[in-house]
Order: C-alpha cells, then sequence, then structure tokens
C-alpha cells in the first residue's frame, strides 16, 4: 500500500484554484467502480460527488458531469469501498510488545488511530479498558474530526471479575481502567458511573478465560446476580451489553440472560439451533473476532509476512524484533495455545457460517489493539480474509465490515457509499468483490470528504 502522498490519479482542479481552497470544495470522483457497502453488486463506471463531508449523488459516469468549481478526480479503473468499521477494537493498551496502563496516552491513541485509517478503517470502536476523562475526551475530539485518524467510539472502562477476567497478568491495568465488582450494588453503581461518562456500551466479561487449553486452570467466573445486575441496569438506562465469551454455555448464558451483543465467537463447539433461534429472536448481535485467535499463531507460522509490505507499514519495531527471533517462534508453536486456537479459529469460521445462513446479525471485529500481536488495521484486513475463508463470498464480508458493522453501533450515517452518508471511502487499486485481498491495495482514504494523510 502507497502512502496517501503518493496518489497517482488525474486530479483537474478548475481555475487554478489553490490546494488549500481545493481542499474544502466538492470533489467529483469520476468513472469508478462503486462496491456500496450494501451487498449490492458492483457497479462500474460511477461519478461519486462529495460535498461538505456528505456524499451529495451516486450516478452513472456515463452522464455528463457539469459540476463547475468541483475537484475532480478520475478514478477510472480503481473501486471504491466504504471506510471499514470496527464494532470491536481496544487502544491506548500496547506500547511495543507490552500492555500497560502506562500506555493509555494521547500520543499513543491517536497513533493507533491513524493507523486504522491508513489501513482503511475510519470507524473504530474500543471495547472496554479504557480511561476517563482522556477516552471521553478524544471521542469528542474524533467525532468533530479534532485530529487525523479513525472516528472512535466505545466503552468506558468496562466491568470484569475479582481475580479473574481480563486476567490481571495479561493486561496490567488498574482500577481506572477496569471495573470489577463483586456485588449487585457494586455493578449497578458501575453502570451508573460508565452511563455518566457517556460511554456508547457497557462491556462485561463472563467466561472463565481457559481459551480452550484444557490444562489451563479456570479463572473465577462472575456471578449470575453480578451480570443480571448490570444487564438489567444498563437496560434500565437505555445501554446496550456487550459480552465477552469464548465457549458455547456462556453464549447460551448471555444470549438468555438478553446481553445484546456477543463480542466474541464462540470457538469450543458448533452452535446449536436452539441457540440461533433464540438469537433471532432476541435480535442479538455476534462479532467473530476470528483474526484474534490467529494472531497468536500466525507470525511463528508464518514468518515471511515480515517481508510483506502490508504488515511492515503497521508493525511497531520492537514487535518486529520479537517476531524475527527463532526463539520465540519456536516458544510460540510449542505453546498449548497454538493447537488450541487453529481449533477455535476453525470452528469459529464454522459458527459464524451457521449463524450468517440463518439470519443472525453479524458485525466485524478483531479485538485489535488488545494485545501486540492483535495489529490495528492489518487485523481487520485479516479478519476480512477469514471471513471469506469461512464461506462468506467477499462481497457479503465487506457489507459484514461496513453497512453491518455501522449497523450493530446504531450508526446511520456511514457504512454505505450513498446519498447523504458520510464519505467515509477507501479507494482501491484492485477489485475485492471477487478478491477479498484487494483490500490491501490502497490507494487513498477519504474520512469526512478529506483526503488523509495530506498536510
Amino acid at each position: 500500500m502507497k502512502r496517501l502522498a503518493s496518489l497517482c490519479l488525474a486530479i483537474i482542479v478548475p481555475g487554478g484554484i489553490s490546494a488549500a481552497r481545493a481542499a474544502d470544495m466538492p470533489v467529483l470522483f469520476e468513472h469508478v467502480r462503486v462496491i456500496d457497502g450494501t451487498g449490492s453488486a458492483a457497479r462500474d463506471n460511477m461519478n461519486v460527488l462529495v460535498r461538505d463531508g456528505r456524499i451529495a449523488s451516486v450516478t452513472s459516469g456515463t452522464q455528463p458531469a457539469d459540476e463547475a468549481g468541483v475537484h475532480v478526480i478520475n478514478l477510472a479503473g480503481y473501486t471504491m469501498i466504504p471506510g471499514l468499521i470496527s464494532d470491536h477494537s481496544h487502544v491506548g493498551l500496547v506500547g511495543g510488545t507490552s500492555d500497560s496502563g502506562a500506555n493509555f496516552t494521547r500520543d499513543n491513541i491517536l497513533h493507533a488511530l491513524r493507523q486504522y485509517e491508513v489501513y482503511g478503517v475510519t470507524t473504530v470502536t474500543a471495547l472496554g479498558v479504557t480511561k476517563s476523562p482522556l477516552f471521553d475526551d478524544l471521542r469528542r475530539e474524533q467525532h468533530a474530526g479534532a485530529n487525523a485518524g479513525a472516528d472512535l467510539f466505545g466503552v468506558d472502562q468496562g466491568i470484569g471479575v475479582p481475580g479473574g477476567a481480563p486476567p490481571e497478568g495479561m493486561m496490567h491495568v488498574g482500577s481506572d481502567q477496569l471495573m470489577r465488582p463483586s456485588t449487585p450494588e457494586e455493578a449497578r453503581q458501575d453502570v451508573d458511573k460508565m452511563a455518566a461518562e457517556g460511554t456508547d456500551l457497557v462491556k462485561l466479561w463472563v467466561d472463565d478465560f481457559r481459551n480452550g487449553v484444557a490444562s489451563k486452570a479456570p479463572m473465577p467466573m462472575m456471578t449470575p446476580e453480578v451480570w443480571h445486575a448490570v444487564i438489567t441496569h444498563a437496560h434500565e438506562l437505555k445501554l446496550r451489553v456487550a459480552a465477552h465469551i469464548h465457549d458455547l454455555k456462556y453464549a447460551r448464558m448471555m444470549v438468555e440472560g438478553q446481553a445484546d451483543i456477543l463480542a466474541h465467537g464462540v470457538r469450543d463447539q458448533p452452535i446449536d439451533h436452539a441457540l440461533i433461534a433464540r438469537m433471532k429472536q432476541a435480535g442479538t448481535w455476534y462479532i467473530p473476532t476470528i483474526s484474534l485467535d490467529e494472531a497468536s499463531y500466525l507470525f511463528a507460522e508464518q514468518p515471511q509476512l515480515l517481508a510483506d509490505p502490508e504488515l511492515t507499514q503497521g508493525l511497531d519495531p520492537a514487535l518486529r524484533a520479537q517476531i524475527s527471533d527463532p526463539a520465540w517462534r519456536a516458544k510460540t508453536l510449542a505453546a498449548p495455545l497454538t493447537p488450541a486456537s487453529h481449533k477455535a479459529v476453525a470452528m469459529n469460521e464454522k459458527n459464524l457460517m451457521l449463524l450468517y445462513r440463518a439470519g443472525v446479525k453479524i458485525g466485524f471485529g478483531t479485538d485489535s489493539g488488545a494485545t501486540a500481536l492483535r495489529i490495528p488495521g492489518f487485523a481487520e484486513h485479516r479478519e476480512l480474509r477469514l471471513m471469506v475463508e469461512a464461506g462468506l463470498t467477499p462481497m457479503e464480508a465487506i457489507r459484514v465490515a461496513t453497512s453491518q458493522a455501522a449497523a450493530l453501533l446504531n450508526l446511520q450515517d456511514r457504512g454505505v457509499i450513498a446519498p447523504g452518508k458520510r464519505a467515509d471511502l477507501v479507494v482501491l487499486k484492485a477489485d475485492p468483490s471477487t478478491d477479498i485481498t484487494a483490500v490491501d491495495k490502497i490507494e487513498s482514504v477519504w474520512r469526512g470528504g478529506q483526503r488523509t494523510g495530506q498536510p
């Protein structure tokens, strides 16, 4: 993927208008193949007019484009898709190869949001483990377009288990980033705090965090009294609840408990028809996050990825050094988590197809940014490949990552290339309608009608 400043397209600015003023002009993308995010077939030779950060029209390129005073870009041979939308990521947790509360800084978070944007991810949902007021300030700033990088939504803190998930040894974060109530009353107070801070969702961790490793001791689980209090009170406050799960039994428990979103896929056994019916009846959303498990072994098994520009543009030098180390790769391959993760990926893919074909609502996310190996932006591209590997068509996968991901967040202003929508757009040098790896071939990214990566 080239940096955005190397955009090699014919740009015509009528009347010799300065570049500074041209950036504020309407933009007309001519003769582009459009994949609109709805799942409809790609449309060739289209004109997309953007004005004031919104899509003004989408018309056939065979019609004369009589728009005076517009910034015209000829995109013949290119494909345009909506900006990707993540329903499950994290920000401010990773620095180099470490997870720590000390990484939750303004500069680190903005760096990650810029990296997401370079990969064409224009909206990110940080699903917990955040600090207020910094997270709340940045969320408002990104909504207003005050900084470069993806728009930001997410969860204030989140609700975990005393002595349990998410494990302190993994996250290394304090009570200012995560709440661990031990009673229903404490749980309700924590939900109140999150609501007062303007959280978009409530997140809770409910499983034993064995992650498919039979020899691993289970962690303490959230009691039914606590998670019931969280869900009930969140709904009283008109907030939806996303639940971290791994196994089928926890998915059943959360769906019956009226959680609104399963924040990960079911990875231990096939989902049964009864649960599918209940999810459809309740309108439960499902975010597979297949690439989460793949990331635990991907770089150890495929060190040749270090030569892939798609990875290297988002690879921290410290992480590159770790992945390059043969001893690290050998240790990773020998770890019990590696075969368990392979099984989890296969089962997750199977369950995704069961749910998708049954009509359950599917969102898009990766848990990127939770650990160093889940690389912002790169993980989202891997997720698209894995969804297609599972059996979705490329067009179905793109729909999940755009219009469906927006629908999960109740965002009606993005995720589709249509009049009135935000002009969050990705221009590709190849056509992903038949080959999903074309999403790697980004020529430019536009957020709110402005080309990103420009001075």
